[in-house]
């Protein structure tokens, strides 16, 4: 049997706990899969009292996860602290640095600094593994990366933050506000006090630029990529989807055109009938479409300590293993720059929402604008609510146009004129549609 795998693991949160204790329920397993013990010998984290619910008999505890990735006689760093900078970031850079291979569930590191990283680890010949660090517990990143190495990857689109589509199903299913479920999934520890980063489509925004430098052999561009979050999203837009056919998911999409690579996180309409308006809760979903598979769909929990603890498993025991692929799966050199895409070049079907004032006129300017964008119209819905007993009639009628594959920068100028005409009497609302 070869020589032990010794690991350091820096940061003891619920993932990094699950890893520990998923590493001893799997010995036999782990060592009949490797050839090899794998053997936690050194850990990292603020509080050394908290009982954490595995036996840290043999490790070495270190506060500084610095000091741990430079100096514990390990083979194997794992990273599971989080964030961009500071101890995270110094800590990986110092594994490397020092022939250690890594392991990171770090979505954030990998989006600002992946390829210096990736460099890094070429330079020394060692791994850097990220399974664990889009989609939790689905294995997109080893199936992007190898398993579909003889496929060409025209588009990858998915399901990337479970807060969110936690939110979304709940305001579908119940009929409650975006407010109140966001407040539940606070309650839930679904979302953090300050849900920003999840809401707002940046987590979903990071996790997106990572699979697309594996879809398309390119360089990891984080600020290529537009956001928009959830917080506009009403019930009112919910239940039009569903009228029409569709699903509202807030999406990551990356896709190869021939004006260059679209990176885009925004609320989307999904038809119904799609695999990936099934995915419902918290779980993630990830579909790849490409030229041999034709479409593919990863369905599974994108979060948690144990599905992320499998994912971080996994990882390790490839390095246990003697696997290192290039971590983009090309070496940094060959990763090609991809010209950015402006939103505003984007094409497709658009849903659009407007709260039309109710007077002649009105309708024929709305079409007219849209006319002047050379802006086909699929379907024109007026939504008009009857008024209760004693109560005045509506002063604006919402009215919902789904259009014809157009441009964003049509659109966007279309409803500027629209707005400047003076018709309507709220900011209108724009949600994409991804068809099959």
């Amino acid at each position: 049997m070869s020589e032990p795998l010794r690991v350091g693991i820096a940061g003891l949160g619920t993932v990094g706990a699950s890893v520990i204790r998923l590493l001893a329920r799997q010995n036999a397993s782990l060592i009949a899969r490797t050839g090899r013990k794998i053997v936690v010998t050194a850990v990292s984290a603020r509080d050394r009292a908290l009982d954490r619910g595995f036996d840290q008999t043999g490790m070495t505890w270190f506060t500084d996860p610095v000091e741990m990735a430079r100096t514990a006689p390990i083979d194997l760093f794992v990273e599971l602290i989080g964030g961009d900078e500071g101890p995270a970031r110094d800590a990986v850079e110092a594994a490397l640095a020092k022939g250690k291979s890594v392991v990171t569930a770090n979505k954030a590191l990998l989006a600002k600094h992946g390829l210096a990283l990736a460099k890094l680890a070429e330079s020394k010949h060692v791994a850097l593994a990220f399974e664990a660090s889009v989609a939790g517990g689905i294995p997109i990143v080893k199936t992007l990366r190898e398993g579909l190495a003889g496929n060409q990857i025209e588009r990858v689109y998915g399901i990337l933050n479970g807060t969110c589509n936690y939110i979304l199903s709940r305001m579908e299913l119940e009929g409650l506000s975006f407010e109140a479920c966001l407040a539940d999934a606070q309650r839930l520890g679904y979302a953090e006090a300050d849900p920003t980063f999840d809401i707002g489509g940046f987590d979903t925004a990071h996790k997106l630029s990572i699979l697309a430098s594996l879809a398309f052999g390119t360089a990891l561009d984080a600020e290529a990529v537009h956001v928009e979050g959830i917080q506009s999203i009403t019930l009112a837009d919910l239940r039009a989807a569903e009228e029409l056919g569709y699903r509202i998911k807030l999406l990551g999409v990356a896709q190869r055109t021939d004006k260059g690579l679209e990176q885009r996180v925004h609320p989307t309409m999904v038809p119904r009938s799609s695999a990936i308006a099934q995915v419902m809760g918290v779980t993630n979903a990830v579909t790849i479409d490409a030229d041999a598979v034709k479409e593919l769909t990863l369905v599974g929990p994108g979060a948690g300590g144990e599905a992320t603890a499998s994912a971080v498993v996994a990882d390790i025991t490839d390095i246990a293993k003697g696997v290192r692929s290039a971590p983009f799966g090309l070496p940094v050199a060959a990763l090609e720059t991809a010209p950015r895409t402006p939103m505003q070049r984007h094409e497709g079907g658009y849903y659009i929402r407007l709260s039309v004032d109710d007077r002649p006129g009105a309708a024929a300017a709305i079409a007219t604008r849209m006319a002047e964008k050379q802006i086909s119209l699929e379907s024109i819905m007026q939504r008009r609510q009857p008024a209760r007993k004693g109560e005045p009639a509506q002063a604006s009628v919402p009215v919902v146009l789904i259009t014809h594959a157009t441009s964003e920068s049509a659109v966007r100028d279309a409803l500027e004129a629209v707005v400047a005409d003076g018709y309507i009497t709220e900011k209108p609302q724009v949600i994409r549609i991804e068809r099959e």
